[in-house]
């Protein structure tokens, strides 16, 4: 199996400005990011830009940087122009990992490749893990989803799904609670056509772009995380946090 990782880093950010070049350990971010992907077996990584600076930053340390649009609605828009500008056919399987997600696990960014490949039916993979606090269910901010039988997803929500008819027990664990984590691999293909529908109506309501693909009839497989994600950084918090796991050496 082969695949390609594209790291789409905006400099413009309402909560966090400059979030790529924000450093961890020594570091930009935006290149903890590239060192990860690097440890992955991708044959290619390319961090997608809309600014020079990060660009510039790449590039002098020996990575590959895509000039892309400043307009793109979506990381998902950012990577099929660079699929685009690099020729790559429909077939082609490329991985977007978040540019904010500095601690991310080679092992996972390899695992959500090879589960698009192994599954023909899917345009599409992502991951998720075992929800454990009622909390973090009724979260919002923490996107549930639902799965079938064959690992293929039936929707995502940011509400506490599934909802039981006799209410929720004390914990989730060990249910089919699971928190969706924002890894997405994609053929290409998708990627040409997801960038040429509409916003669906659903995605509209929740604010999720994945249900822009369900919406189409496309399908998309989810599998449990071979390793655990610590999760990306939104906020100051967020930072102060990685900083911390860092400096424990994570």
């Amino acid at each position: 199996m082969s695949y390609k990782v594209v790291i789409p880093a905006r400099h413009a950010s309402t909560r966090l400005p400059g979030k790529p070049l924000l450093e961890l350990a020594g570091l930009p971010m935006v290149l903890r990011v590239w060192e990860r992907a690097r440890q992955s077996a991708a044959e290619e990584v390319v961090v997608a830009t809309d600014d020079a600076r990060i660009a510039e930053v790449v590039r002098a340390h020996g990575g590959d940087a895509e000039m892309t649009a400043a307009d793109h609605p979506s990381g998902t828009d950012r990577l099929a122009e660079v699929a685009a500008l690099r020729g790559w056919n429909d077939e082609v399987l490329v991985v977007n990992v978040q540019g904010d997600e500095p601690l991310i696990p080679p092992a996972v960014i390899d695992q959500v490749a090879g589960d698009l490949a192994a599954c023909p039916a899917a345009s599409m993979a992502t991951l998720a893990e075992p929800l454990a606090s009622i909390d973090a269910l009724n979260d919002p901010n923490v996107v549930k989803v639902v799965r079938d039988a064959q690992g293929l997803a039936l929707y995502f929500s940011r509400a506490p799904v599934p909802w039981p008819r006799d209410g929720m027990p004390g914990t989730p664990s060990g249910g089919p609670w699971r928190r969706h984590i924002g890894i997405y691999a994609y053929r290409v293909g998708l990627l040409r056509r997801f960038v040429t529908w509409p916003p669906a109506v659903l995605e509209g309501v929740e604010m999720l772009e994945q249900l822009r693909v369900l919406d189409a009839g496309e399908r998309i497989h989810v599998a449990d995380a071979c390793a655990p994600v610590p999760g990306g950084v939104d906020t100051q918090a967020d930072l102060d946090r990685i900083r911390t796991l860092m400096e424990e050496g994570t």
